[in-house]
């Protein structure tokens, strides 16, 4: 065979080869717009209503984890698409719902990349009262919290004088004061008084603690990056720190019931 019959031949081969391909695999979430014109002013305003709490430093942070991988521009600019929301929204959400490690929230992405799973695109939710909404900065008062908890104003003023509620200099509580006077409500229908509950304060308080001698390293240094990071591990390990308790409270008590 001549030299020309042969190139020609090798060229054949090698389109068929083309062609043959497999096509390259669709990241999570599917069917998404990948067109990268979203300034990181324009993820924050998207993400607001479901996450406020969320900063530059926590999109960065996730972005050095490998969870998202937005387009950099010539001049370095970050711009996402609206597929990178859906994932940020995603990965938000097993955080905050699921209190899911990025290590296994990035196992599972990949797997969701590959196929093996299947997870429905995620939607912006309204935030309401009822935890969708991280509700940072919010404060509320004795009567606001009586009102939601449907108990008497006296009753959070017991929370707060035995320790168990702890305001703002303000006088005002933060938005977790909520379910903890919802709890103690509960647990006051069963003859536990506000007195009682000094110790589950002192316990949380432990162990608040020790998740700070954890996260002290990262939150020392003075990137943002660091700062994020502290963040995130101290939601992990404190979420560690209730399961562990809650592990030890059931135990504690099943030999109690016939």
């Amino acid at each position: 065979m001549s030299a020309r019959p042969q190139r020609l031949a090798a060229v054949q081969e090698a389109a068929t080869t083309h062609d043959e391909a497999p096509p390259t695999q669709e990241r999570w979430p599917r069917g998404i717009s990948r067109r990268a014109t979203m300034r990181i002013s324009d993820i924050l305003a998207s993400l607001q209503i479901e996450f406020p709490a969320v900063t530059t430093s926590k999109l960065r942070f996730l972005e050095e984890q490998g969870l998202i991988e937005p387009v950099r521009t010539a001049s370095g600019y970050r711009q996402y698409s609206p597929a990178d929301v859906e994932r940020l929204r995603f990965v938000l959400r097993q955080q905050r719902d699921r209190y899911m490690p990025l290590k296994v929230i990035g196992e599972r992405l990949a797997a969701l990349d590959a196929g093996e799973e299947d997870e429905p695109a995620p939607r912006a939710r309204l935030a309401t009262r009822d935890g969708v909404r991280e509700s940072s900065g919010t404060r509320l008062t004795v009567d606001v919290l009586a009102h939601e908890a449907g108990v008497e104003p006296s009753f959070v003023e017991d929370l707060a004088a035995a320790g168990v509620l702890r305001p703002h200099p303000s006088g005002a509580f933060d938005s977790w004061a909520l379910q903890i006077v919802v709890s103690a409500a509960a647990l006051a229908q069963h003859g536990i008084d506000p007195r009682h509950l000094r110790q589950f304060r002192a316990a949380a308080d432990r162990q608040a603690d020790l998740v700070e001698q954890v996260v002290a390293p990262w939150r020392g240094q003075r990137s943002a990056s660091s700062r994020a990071r502290a963040g995130t591990l101290a939601a992990e390990v404190g979420e560690l720190c209730t399961q562990m308790h809650t592990a030890l409270v059931r135990a504690a008590v099943a030999d109690l019931a016939p």
